[in-house]
């Protein structure tokens, strides 16, 4: 039986630039890009050269570490180019996309449900969907060759400007039915799908055999590492993997059709957008092409992502490979003179000494500007006012500094990603870059595993 659970420690920070509930249907962008810089510890290995025509689902590379894992072409036309950065490691594949329809490439997914796990996972791997699912602990492509305790999926996001999955995935029911009996072929555990209690669950209500529990609170609420700590902790030797909702419909489309369809519906949103919405287009899409003019001002920051976790990406960049949202805010590049001398303008905050910003804004008009240098790093309890996980994440950041393995692994290293302490970061008086730490200690821990 699933579980109510009522999150009490967290933030949410309500952002100007909410997207309207309507769906615009765009003209596809011209380019699309696969970028492994995506993937956590990945080497890739080039299936295709320049020049070279490729299907929907044709594999683009393989992980070096693991050749069974595809990562597969989201349209169909011509390897534009195959961009390099430092050492020649290889930061992005370019697409360009056939301007009439799609050629696909097509898969065995005849008589599925006799299938075995082997050959289900042969399936996900051959058309690129495996990559999809990230296994904790370290935050990583699942290993193929491991059955995970459980899998977890969160139904809803509570990140600031997060796509509302009951519009993004609206008529997708049928789909999302058949990705979840894929999952539940996967773990002998069971898959767990955990929704937000207060709101509309329509979407999901012709799932069966799932454990289902309701979340109530600010975010990180909607956080899958959160849920998970809440409902059944990570311990050392437990293998958890957890998948996005969209990416259980990629994966539904796949096995109801036998053709491989990354066409999705993200949300453009941001104070800095014009008409922030949501937008259908496909995985790996040109940003440029998905704006189209629809920015207020020139000097802003856009990011493929939500404001604490996303990457920021140029005007003319692409949307990252787990994302499902673009976010448009002003840089903050302006010096402010003696800003710690006159009182501030309002802002999301925990601190006492701006109560406008708690008890008068409803929400704010944000810049990128961190108020402040790195400076030493102080115990000030605000990390725990924010994170909803029973470890003592100031403790674990110290420890991942000081490279104290032993120490990591008590205070429970095992059990976060980057994103579950992104709030930290963002209330941090140190200005430390926790995500960044905190990444570096997981890669340490995973290469002495």
């Amino acid at each position: 039986m699933g579980k109510n659970v009522k999150i009490k420690r967290g933030m949410d920070i309500p952002l100007e630039g909410k997207p309207s509930t309507h769906i615009h249907a765009i003209s596809s962008s011209t380019t699309f890009a696969i970028k492994p810089t995506d993937f956590k510890g990945l080497i890739p290995k080039l299936r295709i050269k320049q020049g070279e025509e490729v299907s929907v689902g044709d594999c683009l590379f393989t992980d070096k570490k693991n050749d069974k894992i595809c990562f597969t072409s989201p349209v169909s036309g011509e390897v534009a180019e195959i961009v390099r950065g430092d050492r020649r490691a290889i930061t992005a594949i370019k697409i360009l996309a056939d301007s009439s329809e799609y050629k696909f490439k097509e898969f065995d997914i005849q008589n599925y449900p006799s299938k075995n796990v082997d050959e289900i996972k042969a399936i996900l791997l051959e058309s690129g969907l495996w990559p999809f699912i990230t296994q904790r602990p370290y935050g990583v492509i699942a290993d193929t060759e491991v059955t995970p305790k459980s899998i977890h999926v969160s139904g809803f996001d509570s990140s600031p400007l997060a796509a509302d999955l009951g519009v993004s995935l609206r008529g997708q029911e049928s789909q999302l039915e058949t990705g979840f009996k894929i999952l539940n072929m996967l773990s002998e555990g069971g898959v767990y799908l955990n929704l937000h209690a207060k709101k509309d669950n329509t979407i999901y209500q012709n799932i069966k055999d799932v454990n289902v529990s309701y979340f109530d609170g600010p975010h990180p609420s909607g956080l899958v590492g959160v849920q998970i700590n809440n409902l059944d902790p990570i311990n050392k030797g437990d293998i958890v993997w957890t998948i996005k909702p969209q990416h259980v419909a990629f994966i539904g489309k796949l096995f109801e059709t036998g053709k491989l369809d990354f066409e999705q519906n993200i949300v453009i949103a941001g104070s800095e957008v014009k008409e922030p919405a949501y937008y259908t287009t496909r995985l790996g899409a040109s940003v440029d092409s998905l704006m189209n003019d629809n920015y207020k001002s020139e000097n802003v920051r856009v990011i493929s992502g939500n404001v604490l976790t996303g990457t920021k990406i140029d005007k003319d960049g692409y949307l990252g490979f787990f994302d499902n949202q673009v976010t448009v805010i002003p840089e903050g590049n302006q010096y402010e003179l003696l800003g710690w001398l006159f009182p501030s303008y309002a802002r999301p905050t925990l601190s006492p000494s701006l109560p406008i910003s708690k008890y008068l804004k409803k929400s704010f008009n944000v810049n990128t500007n961190p108020h402040g240098e790195p400076r030493a790093y102080v115990v000030t309890g605000q990390y725990e006012k924010v994170l909803p996980m029973d470890i003592m994440p100031q403790q674990l950041i110290k420890a991942v500094m000081a490279k104290d393995l032993e120490l990591m692994e008590n205070l429970g290293i095992y059990e976060v990603i980057e994103e579950d302490m992104a709030l930290c970061e963002f209330v941090c008086t140190s200005k430390i870059n926790v995500q960044q730490v905190l990444s570096e200690g997981l890669e340490l821990m995973a290469e002495e595993s």
